[in-house]
């Protein structure tokens, strides 16, 4: 297999295309109106429960700018939410280099967009399990799959991606937006990238040291195993 080798990018990358998909909406009645304000030409894709936030705070303007991930990517959601942004066409569009022809012609045929910004928060799976009498079902269940792989992706393409995971960052990132004409830097997305790989670092740690504690017994008891 042979590796990308990048050398040429943007330092500035202008946001048109945003992904929001947040278990913490905190901050999001802050953040979409600024980005819309900053760039009312923005796309924002959204999924679930976020996807009705957004269009609550949008109002009548929501079908202007707001789309669901299932009606982009043509797949629905699976039932309880399991499978909702695990898709081609988003990580064409998070992982897709400016300058790459081969990832530019990969857009056009799949009718993709290159995704510049990435608003994910994961499951609450701490919280979870530091409820008392919480199950390995409770726990299972709250283990976040397609909220670090979308992290992941932005992050590691932080020469065109901003992956954003902490709201207390919304305010200075929409101010860099306003003073750069819509624009990330790359110091912004570099020290974004570093501090959403120590937020899934910290979130695998959490679920593999939870899982260790587990008794295989308690494990089988809880699913009645046979």
């Amino acid at each position: 297999m042979s590796m990308n080798m990048v050398g040429k990018i943007d330092e500035r990358v202008k946001v048109r295309h945003v992904l929001i998909s947040v278990s913490d909406k905190t901050g999001l009645e802050l953040l979409v109106p600024r980005l819309l304000e900053i760039n009312p030409e923005v796309r924002i894709f959204s999924t679930g429960g976020t996807f009705s936030r957004l269009a609550q705070i949008l109002g009548s303007t929501a079908g202007q700018c707001l789309t669901q991930v299932s009606d982009y990517t043509g797949q629905p959601e699976t039932q309880g939410g399991l499978v909702k942004t695990l898709d081609f066409k988003i990580y064409l569009g998070l992982l897709t280099e400016t300058y790459n022809q081969a990832h530019q012609d990969d857009l056009n045929r799949t009718r993709a967009v290159p995704i510049d910004m990435v608003v994910v928060n994961l499951y609450p799976f701490r919280t979870t399990i530091a409820q008392a009498g919480v199950t390995v079902e409770q726990a299972r269940g709250n283990i976040d799959i397609g909220g670090p792989c979308m992290i992941r992706a932005a992050a590691k393409n932080f020469i065109r991606v901003a992956s954003v995971v902490d709201p207390h960052d919304y305010e200075r990132i929409v101010n860099e937006l306003d003073a750069r004409d819509g624009c990330t830097s790359l110091s912004l997305r570099y020290e974004l990238a570093c501090k959403a790989f120590e937020h899934t670092a910290e979130y695998d740690r959490a679920i593999a040291d939870h899982l260790a504690c587990q008794a295989i017994q308690v494990v089988k008891q809880c699913y009645n195993a046979v």
